[in-house]
């Protein structure tokens, strides 16, 4: 078994009204239960969007914080699980299990093996 991240990209902008966002988070909510019933769930979370994000940076051993996101763009990290798969092609299919419940693009990317960089 491997560990995989999937993270779910969103756009910028404001969170849609509930009568669009109530059956999403309903999907997500059944997918979730999905994952820890096949033993495959190891945590998951939603994150506050990218104006509450600080970037620090240490150069020439000097520290500088900065408000805001690392770039700027049109979508953002919104969330993520990490899954515990046997390989590539379960993660993949819970990440396309994923995108289907959320209706966002999924990432899946792996941890490496022995927990080092």
């Amino acid at each position: 078994m491997a560990l995989y991240l999937l993270s779910i990209y969103q756009p910028d902008g404001p969170i849609p009204p509930p009568e669009v966002l109530g059956p999403i988070m309903e999907d997500l909510a059944a997918l979730n239960r999905q994952l820890k019933a096949s033993g495959s769930w190891v945590f998951a979370g939603g994150l506050h969007p990218p104006s509450t994000a600080t970037v620090i940076r240490v150069k020439d051993g000097e520290t500088l914080m900065t408000d805001g996101p690392f770039v700027e763009s049109k979508e953002h990290l919104g969330g993520f699980t990490i899954i515990n798969a046997p390989d590539l092609d379960e993660a993949l299919e819970w990440g396309a299990r994923l995108s289907d419940a959320t209706t966002l693009p999924v990432e899946v990317r792996p941890f490496h093996h022995d927990g080092t960089s």
